[in-house]
């Protein structure tokens, strides 16, 4: 990349990048509209998992959702947005991050294991009909791993939302949303569009016409 520039503005300097260096912004956009793209080709399964969400929910269940890193603040979106709300006033839906509370995390990280975290929380949380939604880049964590392993124990329904080729992860899910792109980043921003899609179709479900 080109050396930044200095320019004057209004009396600041600013940084700002050459003119013939903006080729690259130019790429990451075009690249995420490209993975974002691919979701055209599951319309159908979208909207099987909005049924899914919508049935758990419907039938006076609860959605858990977990991730790590930039996932973990992705499953945390969709929980505080079913709490409060995405669009419209509507009822309050039962959403619960288990990447939310760091007491809970350092406690069964460091009695348990990190492999943990997710599952024992599920342990005590999770109920027979409920839903664990997953979001991850790679579908290689073992935490993950583990989660599904415990919702299975409970009954629980599993919605997988996948990056990549799924990894391991892929064929454990009651549904599976997969972005098949090679990049983190990609798939971390078009993970966002498919959840506010889903979170959309909730409300379009939950929200009582004024």
């Amino acid at each position: 990349m080109s050396r930044m520039l200095r320019r004057k503005r209004e009396g600041r300097t600013v940084m700002m990048c050459p003119e013939s260096s903006m080729a690259w912004i130019d790429r990451c956009i075009t690249d995420s509209l490209e993975c974002i793209g691919t979701l055209r080709r599951q319309c159908a399964r979208i909207a099987e998992a909005v049924g899914l969400l919508v049935g758990t929910l419907d039938a006076g269940n609860k959605v858990l959702t977990a991730g790590n890193g930039g996932s973990a603040a992705e499953a945390m979106h969709l929980a505080e947005e079913l709490v409060g709300r995405f669009r419209k006033n509507r009822r309050s839906l039962p959403g619960v991050a288990l990447t939310a509370d760091g007491t809970a995390l350092t406690c069964i990280g460091n009695d348990f294991g990190f492999d943990e975290v997710f599952s024992r929380q599920i342990e005590g949380l999770g109920a027979e009909g409920d839903l664990l939604v997953l979001f991850s880049t790679s579908g290689r964590a073992a935490n993950l791993m583990r989660a599904v392993e415990a919702a299975r124990e409970h009954r629980m329904s599993i919605l997988l939302i996948l990056g990549r080729d799924g990894g391991p992860l892929a064929g454990k899910g009651d549904c599976e949303l997969v972005v098949a792109c090679d990049q983190t980043e990609r798939i971390q921003e078009t993970h966002q569009v498919l959840l506010h899609i889903l979170l959309e179709g909730v409300e379009q479900h939950f929200v009582v016409p004024s």
